[in-house]
């Protein structure tokens, strides 16, 4: 069996290296690449893969809502999450999300090679570490688990809150002390995140978990 791959990375060498890695297994078909999450969802609708590998940290749009989208627009499609990031947020934010496997990029061909074919088949494949992480946060007190949107990172969590609070994204930037584009970013990446519509239902949503009251 053949699995069909895309592949994003916002590194052209760390891709052309991937490709060359996993195009000399012999059972694996690079069928595409792209350098950010909207190029790769892009790609899963032309090209239909078995599976799309992809880093987390990508300019525009990141990883986690590259897998969101392709998990719920191509359920055929199985996404595999290779990166640097080992903490916490983003591997639960990236299974979350629909990541059906989760690696490192410290990984040898052979690890990766493993997990495309056991995500190809529907199975679900975590590094030792990421996995090790994963017991941990489950057996760890409830601290992590009680946060209303433990998907969102801290500085995420903090903007929504202002969100909540009726500020605009000017009133936000200048409070937080950065730039209003930055804080555009932000609250694309939460809306993509937490699967909202618009900013009303972020609002809605961020007051029904107690944020924004009092700010």
């Amino acid at each position: 069996m053949t699995v069909r791959v895309v592949i994003a990375d916002d590194h052209p060498m760390y891709r052309f290296g991937l490709r060359a890695a996993l195009e000399a297994l012999g059972d694996v078909d690079v069928v595409g690449e792209a350098s950010d999450g909207a190029e790769l969802v892009g790609l899963v609708a032309d090209r239909a893969p078995d599976v799309a590998l992809t880093d987390l940290a990508m300019p525009g749009t990141d990883g986690v809502s590259a897998v969101a989208e392709i998990s719920a627009r191509f359920p055929g499609t199985r996404t595999l999450v290779l990166t640097m990031d080992a903490g916490d947020d983003a591997i639960l934010a990236a299974l979350r999300a629909g990541a059906s496997g989760y690696l490192l990029k410290d990984a040898e061909r052979d690890e990766i090679a493993r997990a495309i074919r056991v995500v190809a088949t529907g199975g679900t494949v975590f590094s030792g570490e990421v996995g090790a992480r994963l017991v941990q946060h489950a057996s760890a007190p409830n601290r992590e688990r009680t946060r209303p949107f433990p998907e969102l990172t801290e500085r995420e969590t903090e903007i929504l809150a202002h969100i909540a609070a009726g500020r605009s994204n000017r009133d936000i930037a200048v409070s937080l002390f950065l730039a209003e584009k930055t804080v555009r970013n932000n609250v694309a990446m939460i809306l993509a995140k937490l699967h909202l519509r618009d900013r009303a239902a972020a609002v809605a949503a961020a007051r029904d978990h107690g944020l924004g009251a009092g700010r």
